[in-house]
């Protein structure tokens, strides 16, 4: 049958609808799932064969659980209902699974913790996972458990000098900007599925961060890590900077807006910064022959790594066809839209993808991970709605 990566009459809309509605969704709903455990495996093999890992992580069934509740909400794939059972086996194994406070990391194979870390990334995840099902299906459990989650953050990861440790046990050494980025997102989520102030407040505090401390002065360019004391990781011209996370904040940074109502000098900061960074990864991160975000480039804007990863070039895609542009869709959108489906998701795949290539484009990897398709949606609903 012709694809629509086979197939230069389809629009770029019909292209990506047919992949990711048609092929991606189904696939991992499916192949993906495993209906033994409740579970969502972690990886699938080019054949669509799971490939079986040690232990499962909690981020991974939260974006796969925040995904499916989205698409159900969209109509575009009903497995909402396995989303909110899978949510629900999720409480079971992981949370408080070692008898203490929040989430553990992992579970082994028998169910059973097997990294009781507690992970700031993971714990966004879950709430973000939450907000999506609240918005779904509102079931009054799930608000409640949103709220216990925000206050389990708040006691296990709060650090005294403001935003919060990236794990607990905590090494002392190093923070990074990105948990912080998706507890934003996680709390954007909740406000706008539960209608609660206190959520936006949460979030207000984390764009305060990311101005104040997240976003380096000198260069205006968000950096990844930091030391304990908010201060950049390295000296100047060192500091790692990821365009994809650029992208995810200038997207962020317009939702806050548009949820907080924001106006004077907030409305005006987040304009402007949205808007500085998408220019600065756009311009500085990306390959524009190539069509591809690359993975890295320090605080001097000189590029550090010109492998790509698939979900920088969703960020980016998410980005250019967001829906205030629709009417004016871009040659840059319309190039980088199908550059993607030609790259990273080749027809043979039949709904898999290639998660990482080299500077030539060539895989890095010989697996898919169920990680990428939070992100791929994120994106495809953007696209596949003009």
């Amino acid at each position: 049958m012709t694809t629509a990566m086979e197939d230069p009459a389809l629009s770029l809309q019909e292209s990506w609808r047919n992949w990711l509605f048609g092929q991606a969704l189904p696939l991992w709903s499916t192949a993906g799932f495993d209906t033994h455990r409740g579970l969502y495996h972690e990886r699938l093999d080019w054949q669509a064969r799971p490939v079986v890992l040690p232990a499962l992580r909690l981020m991974v069934q939260a974006r796969q659980i925040s995904t499916y509740c989205r698409a159900a909400l969209d109509g575009v794939h009903d497995a909402g209902q396995q989303a909110l059972d899978c949510l629900d086996t999720v409480l079971r194994l992981y949370h408080r699974a070692d008898g203490q406070p929040g989430w553990v990391f992992s579970i082994g194979q028998d169910d059973r913790p097997a990294d009781s870390r507690r992970d700031l990334y993971a714990h966004a995840f879950i709430l973000f996972a939450y907000g999506w099902a609240i918005r779904y299906a509102d079931r009054p459990q799930d608000r409640q458990m949103a709220r216990q989650i925000a206050e389990d953050i708040e006691a296990i990861f709060a650090a005294p000098n403001g935003g919060y440790l990236d794990a607990v046990p905590d090494n002392g050494t190093r923070r990074s900007q990105n948990p912080h980025m998706h507890l934003l997102e996680a709390y954007l989520v909740v406000f706008e599925s539960t209608g609660d102030a206190f959520y936006l407040d949460k979030a207000r505090a984390l764009v305060t961060l990311a101005r104040t401390h997240l976003i380096d002065r000198r260069s205006g360019l968000l950096l990844e890590f930091f030391a304990p004391d908010w201060m950049p990781f390295a000296s100047h011209g060192a500091n790692q900077v990821q365009a994809g996370h650029l992208f995810e904040w200038s997207w962020l940074l317009r939702d806050f807006a548009r949820l907080a109502q924001s106006s004077g000098d907030e409305a005006e900061w987040l304009g402007a910064t949205a808007s500085r960074l998408h220019e600065a990864g756009f311009t500085h991160g990306c390959d524009h022959e190539r069509r591809v975000v690359l993975d890295s480039m320090s605080d001097t804007l000189s590029v550090l790594e010109h492998s790509a990863r698939i979900w920088a070039q969703t960020e980016l895609l998410r980005l250019l066809h967001m829906a205030p542009h629709k009417e004016a869709l871009t040659q840059d959108a319309t190039a980088y839209g199908r550059a993607f489906l030609r790259q990273f998701a080749p027809a043979r795949l039949n709904g898999g993808w290639i998660d990482h290539v080299d500077a030539q484009g060539y895989p890095l990897v010989d697996y898919m991970p169920a990680s990428s398709l939070y992100h791929i949606y994120g994106a495809g609903r953007e696209i596949a709605s003009r």
